[in-house]
């Protein structure tokens, strides 16, 4: 009996492929959980990422349009207080209220001034953009023999009404934000009469930023971060290039060289301002240079970018083989041929890559640009490096924090402008590594 209960028991053990087998089954149910952790947390991300650029897309591509009013319109000569209608002058200073004032007062069956009380006149008169003058006066310049004729001409909305037009139909009625009664009748007699359409908003694209919605555009701001990038382009990138060579290829290891690549890396995680507080205090401070330029703007940024394009240039050449190294040197090539033939081309994508990367993020950056005065409302588009400027994330900033609400369109929209900046810088610098890597 002893015996054959020993060997019973000594059957129920398990054998080594039965371990092997349950810890194999083990690790393969850990493998799909993995598996499926990280398809969770992708999945995650893009629904993230899908949420965010529905709702800018949502809130902003209605900045891309804007309400139009159609009136008609008489240049009377006295109204207009206009005796030559080719002096420059005159048409400049002529007074083209009185002249939308009469359109819109004999648009609602009102001949005269007195016909309406002064309350709703004002309120009439306040569903044209301020910027309709410019409109008139840009008609007369063109085509001078309109004087003392009516002409049928489409004059911009106030954004108040542009938002009301545009929200007519989302839930059965617009949303009526700052309109009265009267004025809400106004807009809807005037949409039953087809005297309201929107067209594209090229404002938008053609002009600076201004206290009225519908007359603010990014022009000034576009150009301000186009000549920042072209200063941090010009510095940073032949100055990283320059300074990794040197630190992989030349530099003696010793104690200062280390000294060298530990402030390096710190400084790629120094937070943004402050560099704008470096910026302010020696460009601004110490060389007495002017704030709100795009030329201080850039030299911010490139002190800034250059810790990226170092680190990311270092890391390229690491990765090209010594093999290539010792063989130019058997040939007889000397270190700056071999350095200028062989390692920087072999390198060039990992280094344009990282250039690129940091280029995106210095057009994001908004902290810095902040600390030199690009904050400043301006209105003019700068033309050249000194002239003072905006930025496109400093003007979202500032767009943002506008109390009227056709800003929030606008901010969504200026958004979307730099995003689609952002991704064709990446999505560049994703095919230039691949063009050149197979290049070579």
């Amino acid at each position: 009996m002893s015996k054959v209960s020993v060997k019973s028991s000594a059957s129920k053990r398990p054998t080594t492929m039965d371990l092997v087998n349950r810890n194999l089954a083990k690790r393969k149910r850990a493998e799909r959980r993995f598996r499926f952790y990280g398809i969770g947390a992708i999945l995650f991300g893009f629904a993230c990422l899908l949420i965010l650029f529905s709702d800018i897309i949502g809130k902003g591509h209605g900045a891309f349009f804007q309400t139009q009013i159609q009136l008609q319109v008489r240049f009377n000569a006295q109204q207009l207080q206009i005796t030559d209608p080719t002096s420059k002058t005159q048409l400049d200073n002529a007074n083209y209220d009185a002249v939308i004032e009469n359109a819109l007062l004999r648009d609602n069956d009102a001949l005269l001034d007195a016909e309406l009380p002064a309350l709703e006149k004002r309120q009439l008169l306040s569903l044209v953009s301020t910027g309709a003058v410019y409109s008139l006066k840009t008609v007369l310049k063109n085509a001078p023999e309109t004087l003392n004729q009516t002409v049928s001409i489409w004059l911009t909305a106030d954004d108040d009404v542009d938002n009301y037009v545009k929200s007519i139909g989302r839930d059965g009625q617009g949303f009526s934000g700052r309109l009265s009664l009267q004025q809400q009748k106004w807009v809807e007699r005037w949409v039953e009469n087809g005297q309201v359409r929107q067209t594209f908003n090229t404002t938008f694209f053609t002009e600076g930023d201004s206290r009225e919605p519908e007359q603010a555009g990014i022009r000034s701001a576009l150009m301000g971060s186009l000549y920042m990038l072209l200063v941090t382009i010009g510095l940073s990138f032949p100055i990283g290039i320059s300074a990794a060579v040197y630190l992989e290829e030349y530099a003696p290891r010793n104690r200062l060289t280390d000294f060298i690549e530990v402030n390096i890396n710190n400084l790629a995680a120094v937070p943004s301002i402050i560099f704008g507080l470096l910026g302010l205090a020696i460009f601004i401070g110490f060389f007495d240079m002017p704030r709100s330029i795009p030329l201080v703007g850039g030299l911010v940024l490139t002190l800034m970018t250059l810790p990226t394009i170092i680190i990311s240039s270092r890391a390229a050449i690491k990765a090209v083989p010594s093999s290539i190294r010792d063989a130019a040197f058997g040939l007889g090539a000397s270190k700056m041929q071999v350095v200028l033939h062989h390692v920087v081309p072999l390198a060039m994508p990992g280094m344009l890559t990282g250039a690129i990367i940091g280029f995106a993020q210095a057009l994001g950056e908004t902290a810095p640009l902040l600390m030199i005065g690009m904050v400043a409302f301006i209105v003019d588009v700068p033309a050249d490096l000194l002239d003072p400027s905006s930025a496109l994330p400093v003007q979202i900033f500032l767009w943002a924090d506008s109390p009227e609400r056709a800003f929030i369109e606008r901010t969504s929209a200026a958004i979307m402008v730099l995003l689609a900046f952002l991704i064709t810088m990446n999505g560049l610098a994703v095919w230039l590594r691949h063009r050149l890597g197979r290049g070579q």
